[in-house]
């Protein structure tokens, strides 16, 4: 009897420490997946130099804040070239209040200016079919989306971030 509750009770512990073990693989592997786009950010962060939030960068070039997934936090800025790269956990997308839907890839680079992310790669939107997003330009109430075709939105139904709806494809 006691041999079969040491095997038992063996098993169980197995089981649980399988699982944990998994469980660590599995935040070890999102910590090196986001550790590409977070390095220079801990590098900044070490020397001292705190980066401000990607909506808080969004809102001083005038854009809306939640063009974004809401977990792409992650992403480094060269203000001399105006290069952005944002860092998104996982392929995925993002539907607005105006009813339109983008597509984001594991990384989004662009060039910021006041008013406008252009050269864009890593983002498409639904027309019909999925097409690459290319600039977007704000002024006053209304953003422009450019996709193979410039699409006026409402500024307003980006104003707000948004969760991105994990997809298997970009």
């Amino acid at each position: 009897m006691d041999q079969m509750f040491s095997k038992v009770g063996s098993y169980w512990f197995n089981q649980k420490a399988n699982k944990e073990l998994t469980s660590v693989g599995d935040d070890i592997n999102s910590i090196s997946n986001s550790i590409e786009g977070g390095t220079k950010w801990l590098v900044n962060k070490i020397k001292g130099k705190m980066q401000k939030p990607l909506p808080e960068l969004l809102k001083e070039y005038d854009l809306p804040i939640g063009i974004f997934p809401r977990d792409a936090t992650n992403y480094e800025f060269n203000e001399e070239t105006g290069k952005l790269v944002v860092f998104v956990p996982q392929v995925c997308e993002v539907g607005y209040r105006d009813s339109s839907v983008l597509r984001f890839f594991t990384s989004v680079t662009g060039y910021l200016e006041k008013g406008k992310l252009a050269d864009i790669d890593g983002m498409k939107t639904k027309v019909i079919i999925w097409v690459k997003v290319t600039t977007i330009l704000s002024e006053g109430s209304k953003l422009y989306v450019t996709a193979g075709m410039k699409k006026t939105r409402s500024r307003e139904a980006y104003d707000v971030t948004r969760d991105g709806v994990p997809v298997d494809k970009f």
